[in-house]
């Protein structure tokens, strides 16, 4: 039910291609949507973070559908990349938790995610309920532009209306999260990487590490390793390797065993029947089996308890982080 979109099956068949901008962790969301949209709806997707977008002269036209991301619906430039997206002729989807914001006033169309109120500053439920939007999202316009089978459709629908079962099992045996955390929360540098997706969610759990852990992180697509980022690998440096994409999962395997070789200390979360891992990564924390396009709902979780138990043990405030506000209405 997406009661607040109100395109036309003409103007859905006519868009050509499609925009996401956002800051921070809607932006990682909005990465997420880029790879589920081009797989599920066939369109070139660009995701751009938006106080960039709002400057560099984007290239936007009538055949442009443009997708902000917005858990407050009153990030500075965020509004401001949806009103310059609008006065170029895009049509604008709003994707928002908090109804009546800025953002859904002055969007074409509207998602809500209904997350109820996050008083954290460091956004978490926000941020699975925008994946769930980008997947509603996906699917609708798979159907209108007839780019994926009906079955299928009701496939990915199905597992996610059951996914929150799967979801309470991840936080149920995140034990092995937690003994990393206590072993290693006083390093000052952690490592993630991933391929595909997995990369998409790996920016946001190094983006909830350092922002409530002051931890120095950094996420990078596995298979950049050999272009830098191995020089940073030193014995004993976490490194969390996410491996849950079925395609790509002999090249993760691949990878952490170049981080192995550099002895780090690596814990690594991978769908459950992959035990090939097990064999070469410190800790392995499996996810429950889902559809491989909506492991990212399941993936986040122990990268945000993570972030959670790494910050505790370092005795900081996990809902207030230095510097930071909830809301970000000023550029």
């Amino acid at each position: 039910m997406l009661d607040e979109i109100n395109m036309t099956p003409e103007q859905i068949k006519g868009i050509k291609r499609i925009v996401i901008t956002a800051c921070g962790t809607a932006y990682h969301a909005g990465l997420v949507g880029k790879y589920v949209i081009e797989q599920l709806v066939r369109l070139p997707v660009e995701v751009d973070i938006a106080s960039e977008f709002r400057y560099r002269d984007p290239i936007i036209d009538k055949d442009t559908l443009v997708v902000v991301v917005s858990q407050s619906g009153e990030t500075a430039d965020t509004l401001a990349a949806l009103r310059e997206a609008r006065r170029r002729g895009a049509r604008v989807v709003a994707i928002t938790n908090v109804i009546a914001s800025s953002v859904a006033r002055e969007a074409d169309d509207i998602i809500y995610t209904w997350a109820g109120p996050e008083i954290s500053v460091a956004s978490t439920k926000a941020y699975t309920t925008q994946l769930v939007a980008m997947y509603l999202l996906a699917l609708y316009l798979a159907q209108e532009r007839n780019t994926l089978a009906a079955g299928n459709i009701k496939e990915i629908l199905g597992e996610l209306k059951s996914i929150y079962a799967k979801a309470q099992e991840v936080l149920d045996n995140a034990a092995p999260v937690k003994e990393f955390a206590q072993q290693y929360h006083r390093s000052e540098d952690t490592f993630f990487i991933g391929r595909g997706l997995d990369y998409a969610v790996a920016l946001e759990g190094s983006l909830k590490l350092k922002e409530i852990s002051y931890i120095h992180a950094e996420a990078y697509a596995a298979g950049e390793l050999k272009h830098g980022t191995l020089a940073l690998i030193v014995e004993n440096i976490p490194v969390i390797a996410l491996a849950t994409q079925q395609s790509l999962f002999e090249k993760m395997v691949s990878n952490i065993k170049e981080v192995k070789a550099r002895d780090a200390s690596v814990i690594a979360l991978a769908m459950e029947g992959h035990t090939e891992v097990a064999k070469i990564a410190d800790r392995v924390l499996y996810i429950p089996k889902t559809h491989q396009i909506l492991a990212p709902i399941l993936t986040v979780i122990p990268l945000q308890l993570l972030a959670y138990y790494m910050a505790v043990y370092r005795g900081c405030d996990v809902d207030k982080p230095r510097n930071l506000a909830k809301s970000v209405t000023v550029e």
